[in-house]
């Protein structure tokens, strides 16, 4: 039941961070990376601290600071800012190459930093996984330039590092309390970030960007960690996170109807076997 229970809660987390990178797509026509990597913490940990005062939660211990600062790192700074920066380089599908690599970066420093040891079939199904991803992406989108190419490997690293730190957290202190905490720890730096990067004028930017700013900070930093954590910390690092395999094509889905984008049979059909490869993973770690 803690297994099952960890699946279903993981899934919904990666239904919700699907639409990150469309939304910050629409974000970063309107608002410059750095203004929108801040903007999207402030928000957020402003509403994750509210969350932590109205229902008078503890403070965590000096000895969480050290993983929570890892954790803000990876998911609040990193992984948005690159993201965001690469994104002004490279297409969405370019992008995925990189994202359907964050089951293998979750499951490495789920054996580093969380002390699981998945069994030798798993990393089988995580790399097949991961290769009909990449796969997929390349014949869709090309390839990018090195400076994009490298900022989407930074993030995929961090973001690894932050799933893997905070699921540990989670079990601990919670999954809406891990990223609500190490949301406010980055608090002070990202909102002088955001006064420093405060756009000149507003009258120029569309509602599509204030949708996707609207979404990134609510959805994808702060929401979609209350499942994810969750999930990470009942069904294990390794197990759950490859439900990450299926990120790049929920993506695809959701950009199909925002831009109307055509979905190939060859998605569909590299649909079906990352979730054969998902069973498998899950089997085995």
């Amino acid at each position: 039941m803690r297994a099952k229970a960890g699946f279903g809660s993981g899934l919904l987390g990666v239904l919700i961070f699907s639409g990150s990178l469309p939304a910050t797509r629409l974000a970063v026509s309107g608002f410059a990376p750095l203004f929108l990597t801040a903007a999207r913490a402030v928000i957020a940990a402003l509403l994750g601290g509210a969350l932590l005062w109205l229902l008078r939660q503890t403070r965590p211990a000096r000895g969480d600071l050290a993983a929570l600062a890892l954790v803000s790192l990876g998911v609040v700074v990193g992984f948005p800012l690159l993201t965001a920066l690469a994104l002004r380089g490279m297409t969405s599908a370019q992008a995925i190459v990189f994202v359907g690599m964050l089951p293998l970066a979750t499951a490495l420093f789920g054996v580093l930093r969380g002390g699981e040891r998945p069994r030798p079939a798993f990393w089988l199904f995580s790399v097949l996984g991961s290769a009909a991803v990449a796969g997929f992406a390349l014949s869709q989108g090309g390839a990018a330039g090195a400076g994009p190419n490298l900022l989407m490997l930074a993030a995929i690293l961090l973001c690894g590092l932050g799933y893997a730190e905070g699921a540990a957290l989670s079990r601990r202190l919670g999954g809406w309390q891990v990223i609500s905490w190490a949301l406010l720890l980055a608090l002070p730096a990202m909102a002088i970030l955001a006064c420093i990067t405060w756009p000149a004028r507003w009258d120029g930017i569309g509602a599509p960007a204030w949708s996707g700013l609207a979404y990134v900070s609510v959805f994808s930093m702060l929401v979609g960690f209350v499942f994810w954590y969750r999930g990470l910390a009942l069904g294990g690092i390794a197990s759950v996170g490859q439900l990450q395999l299926l990120q790049p094509f929920l993506g695809l889905a959701l950009a199909a109807l925002i831009v109307g984008e055509p979905v190939s049979g060859t998605m569909l059909a590299v649909s079906a076997a990352v979730v054969l490869c998902v069973a498998g993973a899950r089997r085995f770690a």
